[in-house]
């Protein structure tokens, strides 16, 4: 590795290197932020480096600003921890486009709420193939007792069967935790 690649490496994981930074927001770009995170499975620090280091948003963003608007929010202060990189940007937007620090973060933040409303949909078509596995498992489960009575739990019938009903459980608790997690996202 060459002494110009190595500068290299050494600034970009220098970027990556966390920081703390608090800004004003509205309790609804904070619950937006909390929600997609975790419905997803993501880091709030990844979710922020997606929405910041994109500079054509951030002029996108800055372009619609309306301060007046803005200004009229009830905001709250929350700290979180971005990547370097991402700070800096979001510090150079602000001064390039002459546009408050908060205001880009809280309209890069609305930009989720279109994902928001498709995993809402997505997590109540969720609901519903559960409900339905929930039924498939119950009648699975009567099956079950039919053949442990008419074939006795040594038959191998009965062995498969109790087989594929234990894997069927299994599969029918682990859809009903990922449900259960993403009850959050309704009430958004």
């Amino acid at each position: 590795m060459n002494r110009g690649d190595k500068k290299e490496l050494a600034r970009d994981l220098r970027g990556r290197q966390s920081v703390r930074a608090t800004f004003k927001l509205t309790e609804k770009a904070i619950d937006a932020i909390s929600i997609v995170a975790a419905h997803l499975g993501i880091k709030q620090k990844s979710l922020f480096d997606h929405l910041i280091d994109d500079t054509r948003s951030l002029k996108f963003v800055a372009g619609g600003l309306k301060s007046d608007k803005f200004y009229k929010l009830k905001r709250i202060q929350k700290t979180y921890v971005l990547s370097r990189k991402t700070m800096l940007c979001l510090e150079e937007a602000s001064r390039n486009l002459d546009a408050p620090r908060d205001a880009l973060v809280e309209y890069s933040i609305q930009r989720l709420m279109p994902v928001i409303e498709e995993e809402r949909e997505k997590h109540l078509k969720h609901k519903k193939i559960l409900d339905e596995i929930t039924e498939y498992l119950k009648q699975g489960k009567k099956i079950l007792k039919k053949s442990s009575e008419l074939l006795g739990e040594d038959d191998p019938v009965y062995d498969r069967f109790e087989n594929a009903m234990t894997v069927l459980n299994n599969a029918h608790s682990s859809i009903e935790s990922f449900i259960e997690k993403g009850n959050i996202i309704e009430s958004f």
